[in-house]
Order: structure tokens, then C-alpha cells, then sequence
């Protein structure tokens, strides 16, 4: 194995995940906000999740996401 291309391989995948995953939020917040189903001061509950089947991963963070 090299560790090098695994550690990469890793980060790629995680910051490519982090940018895609905070825009989609961002544009379903400025959805809701223009169609007024929300008022611009919740808190949202939120789940990441991540499976690798052939290594037996899935591993779950709760956390929230806050307007205000």
C-alpha cells in the first residue's frame, strides 16, 4: 500500500464531499427562504453518514446546522 496515494485519495474524496455537501445546503436554505417555509433563525438536526461496504464501515455524526 502506499500511503501517500491513500492519504490523498482520502482527502480528495472528504473535500470534495465538504464543498458539494455545503452547497446543497446553502441552496435549499436560500430555497426555503425565498418560499418562506422557514424564517431564517432555525436550527436544522443534520446526519453525515459514511459506508464502505467491502470494509465494513458506517459510521454516523449527528450534528446541527444553525441560521442564527
Amino acid at each position: 500500500m502506499n500511503e501517500e496515494t491513500f492519504n490523498m485519495s482520502i482527502r480528495k474524496l472528504l473535500k470534495a464531499f465538504g464543498i458539494r455537501s455545503q452547497l446543497e445546503i446553502e441552496k435549499a436554505v436560500q430555497k426555503a427562504l425565498a418560499e418562506k417555509r422557514i424564517s431564517g433563525s432555525e436550527s436544522f438536526p443534520a446526519q453525515v453518514q459514511l459506508r464502505i461496504a467491502e470494509l465494513d464501515i458506517d459510521f454516523k455524526l449527528d450534528g446541527d446546522i444553525k441560521l442564527q
